[in-house]
């Protein structure tokens, strides 16, 4: 694994990481914002202890275990990855409420434009603050985005301690099984 050190990480701040994104995917995942790790490599959840990948394997949506480094494989099982917001910082609460309504604005076009059959969120909190929905609940939102459904997921960060890889990976399989019907 490459290390980086604090200059490199804090010098990731102005990058702006890539989709992986495609017309028509069958779920567009979405990320809070990237993290430094994440801005330094331009792969997405690339942070060592972030569950992302992980759970995307053991929810049944990847035959196998992907590496962020492999991200571009989503495109070929109808998955994609985006952000609500696109500038990286440390911490998600780093993030104004400006920048996540802003996000929520951005990222509703891109919907639009692409058109998914769904769209995860993957975190509760940025999903009330990006839709200014301050009930919204982890599972399928009500919200919908032209034909494009809207499923909000855990957040996969080592951070979030309240859920399990396994427990995680249940709700992914949720979103997958709806995806497929």
């Amino acid at each position: 694994m490459t290390r980086f050190t604090s200059a490199d990480l804090e010098a990731a701040r102005d990058r702006l990481v890539p989709d992986v994104v495609a017309e028509g995917l069958r779920v567009l995942f979405c990320g809070i914002n990237p993290g430094l790790m994440t801005a330094a490599t331009g792969h997405h959840f690339a942070r060592p202890g972030n569950r992302f990948w992980p759970v995307l394997h053991l929810s049944g949506f990847t035959p196998r275990l992907l590496k962020p480094s492999e991200q571009g494989e989503l495109l070929s099982y109808g998955l994609g990855i985006t952000n609500v917001v696109a500038r990286a910082s440390a911490r998600a609460d780093e993030l104004s409420a400006e920048e996540y309504r802003q996000g929520g604005q951005l990222l509703s076009l891109k919907v639009a434009r692409l058109r998914p059959r769904w769209l995860a969120v993957v975190g509760v909190t940025a999903y009330r603050a990006a839709f200014d929905d301050r009930r919204a609940q982890v599972g399928p939102q009500e919200r919908t985005i032209g034909d494009t459904r809207v499923w909000v997921l855990p957040n996969p960060s080592g951070l979030n301690a309240h859920w399990t890889a396994q427990t995680m990976a249940e709700e992914f399989g949720r979103l997958r099984a709806a995806a497929e019907a």
